[in-house]
């Protein structure tokens, strides 16, 4: 693990490199996760060189007090430049409110880049009132929600369930719900023919929280957008079908 202070504050983020050729990708997680959901593109490391981020308040970075909506999100899209300065990243993959993020940097900001991946994830991203409402008060409620079928996972194995559910517990219900929030407020739909930069919107078959037609729209929306989707998977399709998952996004890294 490394680190790169910034604004006051450190974030950390881990790099996969084995000798890869291809433009450096930023992965960055989505709500109550960290750098760890993207542990099986590690794989690509000897031909894409990669690095996997921890927002602010996640794993093992610094956490800032900024409230849900575009400060959080400005917030996390500082610390995503800040990886991506320190580590020559050119491409943008964002799962979810990483997605968002990568959204708001590719309008927002002034770093240069090559590509979006805008993996399970959508130009406005509004959460259901059963989920606001259990992360508001009953956190264990909340956590249940994301793990029904479909949702996070399709048919993973029990143990990624485990998982993914102690990571979300580990992460905390603040901070959790001030990225659900964040997410609830954001909506980029009228911009998109704004994004000058390819974009691939890859999503599971089965995700419900964030369903095909979100990436249909992202992809006819943003200029050079395309589509991509990895069957027999939900929101995670990153770590349920990490195979198909990296040879979508391998090919299209490959088309920059």
């Amino acid at each position: 693990m490394e680190r790169v202070t910034h604004d006051g504050r450190a974030t950390a983020y881990r790099r996969f490199d084995r000798g890869g050729d291809g433009p450096t990708v930023c992965f960055v997680h989505g709500s109550g996760g960290t750098k760890d959901i993207w542990k099986s593109q590690a794989r690509l490391a000897d031909r894409v060189p990669s690095v996997a981020v921890d927002l602010s308040g996640h794993g093992d970075s610094d956490d800032v007090a900024t409230p849900a909506g575009p400060e959080t999100l400005n917030a996390y899209a500082d610390d995503v430049i800040a990886v991506a300065e320190e580590t020559g990243a050119t491409v943008l993959c964002g799962n979810s409110l990483g997605g968002a993020v990568a959204l708001r940097v590719a309008l927002e900001r002034d770093l240069a880049l090559d590509g979006l991946v805008l993996a399970g994830t959508g130009a406005k991203l509004a959460v259901a009132e059963p989920l606001r409402g259990a992360l508001a008060d009953d956190f264990e409620r909340a956590v249940s929600l994301l793990h029904e079928p479909d949702r996070l996972f399709h048919d993973a194995p029990p143990e990624y369930v485990e998982l993914s559910e102690a990571a979300m517990r580990e992460c905390g219900r603040a901070v959790t719900e001030r990225d659900f929030l964040t997410c609830h407020r954001f909506d980029v739909r009228e911009r998109l023919d704004e994004i000058g930069v390819p974009a691939l919107a890859l999503v599971g078959a089965h995700d419900e929280l964030t369903p095909p037609a979100y990436h249909e729209y992202l992809a006819d929306g943003i200029p050079a957008g395309e589509l991509a989707e990895v069957p027999d998977a939900a929101h995670l399709a990153m770590l349920e079908a990490p195979t198909v998952f990296n040879d979508a996004l391998s090919a299209f890294l490959g088309r920059l």
